[in-house]
């Protein structure tokens, strides 16, 4: 866990500098907030506002900027936060408040109010039994699983099935555009929602399912939920730098498990021996595989940058991770159709055994077996080669040229959460997209911004990909022409 402490001289060097001519009571969307009018500056359009610190919530203040340039999160915030039963239960304030904070972070128009106060949203976290003090060491990365499970929580607290003495939730029920079942007095009766309807666009699933390596027989897909992938660091070899591909190659990577007990193989072997003696259960080598069942709208990644020393201490790894501007995820999703195929040719292999007489094939004896290993293709995400990379004069973080044209799951980055310092002080900061303008096309605006606090000013790109990444925001994107767009 990273803490967000700020020195004594730097805490009092940010009193100073926020020096505030006017403080006034701001209401936006009916909660209240502080804003500070600074007298030395207005605040521009393409910019965002900054939030204040309040001891040591510059974790709390990165990943809502993180979160406010999501787009598709905010949409389903507000699809949320506008059902009737959240809106007449007055306990369920998480969805209302972070949505009125992220639209107030994420707000095109520009306004007089630079800083505001995000300690409203503390407030309501204490309601859900998180406390959260904002004097104490946190991390953002857990504080984003906070966030979702007690939305989560919010959520499943909402009736499935709209109950029949609620007048006032039958008479606020949307007409349904589409064909509707009837009962026989012909009143249409309303469809009853799913629950997965209002699942946050973080949520994702991870599928895991293991194979004989003998018979090729492949177990039953296991779904597992994830609102963030957490990815370990490998180690560099061969001073070659890491790229956040390697990471999520290291992350589906197989597994072998070995003395596992094949049913299928046993009864493999059973049908070659003809009226002989029963056959003992046959232990073979598995090869469990994780893949990225469903891919989430957001993509939320985690690389984990805490690490343990030989003497049991903790440790911050301070390598640069590359990683580019768009992330094409075909290569880590979960195909169906391949394990279809290849639970066929599992079939006609076991068919073809049981017809003949003849001993099953036996695997090498000399063969060896990897703890990880992996028979996929390298795959790269545009990053530079390790070639380009130690040559002279190629600027380390441009990315090459890379065909987006076929890539059906493509996420294009939002915003990129920065820890600095060690794991006992350190400081968190955000790059961010501005804000886009109601006139273009597209919801991702080309302007970044970095954000620390209550200080904003421009990024490039190049800064933002040169930073030490501890959390990344992607947003599912699809190809209209020319232009990217988010997916709905």
């Amino acid at each position: 866990m990273f803490c967000g402490v700020q020195s004594q001289s730097e805490r009092k060097e940010r009193e100073v500098r926020a020096v505030v001519t006017v403080w006034r009571t701001h209401y936006i969307y009916g909660t209240v907030y502080i804003a500070a009018n600074y007298s030395d500056s207005w605040f521009p359009a393409g910019m965002a506002p900054g939030l204040l610190n309040l001891g040591n919530t510059c974790f709390l203040n990165s990943l809502l900027q993180g979160l406010a340039a999501c787009p598709s999160f905010i949409r389903w915030l507000e699809k949320f936060a506008a059902l009737p039963s959240i809106q007449s239960c007055k306990d369920n304030q998480l969805s209302t408040t972070l949505l009125q904070l992220l639209k107030a972070l994420s707000s095109e128009e520009p306004g007089e109010d630079d800083v505001l106060d995000a300690g409203c949203l503390l407030d309501v976290l204490r309601l859900y039994r998180w406390h959260i003090s904002s004097f104490e060491e946190q991390d953002a990365h857990e504080l984003f699983h906070v966030l979702t499970s007690s939305l989560e929580e919010e959520r499943d607290r909402q009736p499935k099935v709209t109950n029949l003495f609620d007048m006032h939730s039958l008479e606020s029920l949307p007409d349904q555009d589409e064909k509707t079942m009837t009962c026989r007095s012909r009143a249409p009766l309303h469809p009853i929602p799913s629950p997965w309807k209002f699942q946050h666009p973080f949520h994702g699933r991870l599928t895991s399912n293991m194979f004989c390596k003998r018979c090729e027989l492949q177990s039953p897909v296991r779904y597992d939920s994830f609102d963030s992938l957490s990815l370990s660091i490998p180690l560099p070899q061969w001073g070659r730098p890491i790229s956040l591909d390697q990471c999520l190659q290291h992350f589906i990577s197989s597994e072998t498990i070995k003395e596992v007990e094949c049913e299928n193989c046993t009864k493999l072997q059973q049908a070659t021996t003809i009226n002989g003696p029963v056959v003992e259960s046959q232990r073979t080598t598995f090869v469990k595989q994780l893949k990225l069942g469903k891919l989430p709208q957001c993509l939320c990644i985690h690389l984990q940058r805490l690490t343990w020393s030989s003497e049991g201490t903790p440790i911050k790894r301070q390598e640069h991770v590359q990683f580019a501007e768009y992330l094409s995820m075909d290569h880590y999703k979960h195909n169906t159709s391949t394990q279809r195929s290849q639970r066929l040719r599992c079939t006609a292999k076991s068919i073809k055994a049981e017809s003949r007489d003849d001993s099953v094939e036996k695997p090498s004896a000399n063969g060896s077996d990897s703890e990880h290993h992996n028979n996929n293709k390298p795959f790269s995400n545009g990053t530079c080669s390790s070639v380009l990379l130690h040559t002279s004069g190629v600027n380390p973080q441009l990315s090459l040229a890379y065909d987006y044209s076929s890539t059906e799951y493509l996420f294009q980055l939002t915003a990129v959460l920065v820890h600095h310092g060690d794991m006992h002080s350190g400081h968190f900061v955000t790059y961010r997209r501005s804000p886009s303008s109601s006139r273009s096309s597209s919801p991702f605006s080309c302007q970044w911004l970095w954000m620390s606090d209550d200080s904003v000013r421009k990024a490039s790109l190049h800064e933002v990909l040169s930073s030490n990444a501890y959390m990344l925001f992607y947003e599912r994107v699809r190809r209209l022409g020319l232009s990217l767009q988010s997916e709905q």
